[in-house]
């Protein structure tokens, strides 16, 4: 059995972001995280909750997934983070992403929404994604 679908997603995801030097420049570095470091400046992509269920048919095995991933900004407007957001849509909708292990079947933006935190001191734009995956199948010897 092959790994984790979630990892490997995220894995390719990572590296297209990466990849892409006008984000890397507007994130101030390749700042995409799952957890994000104590200190590190903002804006920055975190990656937030995530959700896989089976998505299995008779003759394959799949996983269908909405994940979200946030700018986090202390900028005192959300239109900065809404910029990056916009450009992280336009790199990942439809993307033709290779995964470990896995094939990506469809990768679709689902919705954004714009927060802040309690104190107000952190604003986020978070954005759902909707992935479907298909294990593959290890090669017999």
């Amino acid at each position: 059995m092959s790994g984790s679908p979630i990892l490997a997603l995220r894995k390719a995801i990572i590296a297209r972001l990466a990849a892409n030097a006008a984000l890397v420049d507007a994130l101030g570095g390749a700042k995409i995280y799952d957890e994000a470091p104590r200190g590190v400046e903002t804006p920055y992509a975190l990656f937030a909750d995530a959700q896989m269920r089976d998505w299995s048919a008779q003759s394959s095995r799949g996983a269908e997934h909405y994940f979200t991933l946030a700018i986090v900004t202390t900028q005192r407007g959300t239109s900065a983070a809404l910029s990056v957001a916009q450009q992280i849509i336009d790199l990942l909708d439809d993307a033709p992403l290779a995964l470990d292990g896995h094939a990506l079947v469809d990768l679709r933006f689902v919705s954004l929404e714009t927060k802040r935190d309690q104190n107000g001191r952190f604003a986020r734009v978070a954005m759902t994604f909707r992935a479907v995956t298909e294990y593959l199948e290890p090669e017999g010897p």
